[in-house]
């Protein structure tokens, strides 16, 4: 995990090929501390990374990021009104990389699509 008790992983299934888990983002993370103070706002990095730690986890592998194919920021991710995210993701594994196709979701609507590219490396 990048940051320490940043989220924490609420549920997660599978249902129609897609990888479905529901975090809680600790709004009280010290990221937000200056991201910004009084109106935080989640980095758009850390979305990202969520994925990749979601890939980790699914294919019980550390990954290393290679290539965003396609990111896009759809909505801000305000930890003090959206703090429940969930990740969608569909998982498939070619040549030593994993490649991920995802969305994260919360009440608002869509906050991030990805479509990205990971190594495999070792421990």
């Amino acid at each position: 995990m990048l940051l320490k008790n940043f989220y924490s992983v609420l549920d997660s299934s599978e249902k129609d090929d897609k990888n479905i888990t529901q975090i809680k983002i600790n709004k009280d993370h010290a990221i937000y501390d200056g991201h910004f103070p009084g109106r935080p706002v989640t980095p758009g990095v850390i979305l990202m990374n969520l994925f990749k730690e979601e890939a980790e986890r699914r294919c019980a592998c550390k990954l290393q990021f290679k290539k965003g194919n396609n990111v896009k920021f759809m909505a801000v991710v305000d930890p003090n009104t959206d703090a429940i995210l969930n990740l969608e993701t569909e998982i498939t594994e070619e040549n030593q990389e994993i490649k991920l196709k995802g969305i994260a979701k919360n009440s608002a609507g869509i906050s991030l699509k990805i479509n990205s590219i990971y190594k495999k490396v070792e421990s």
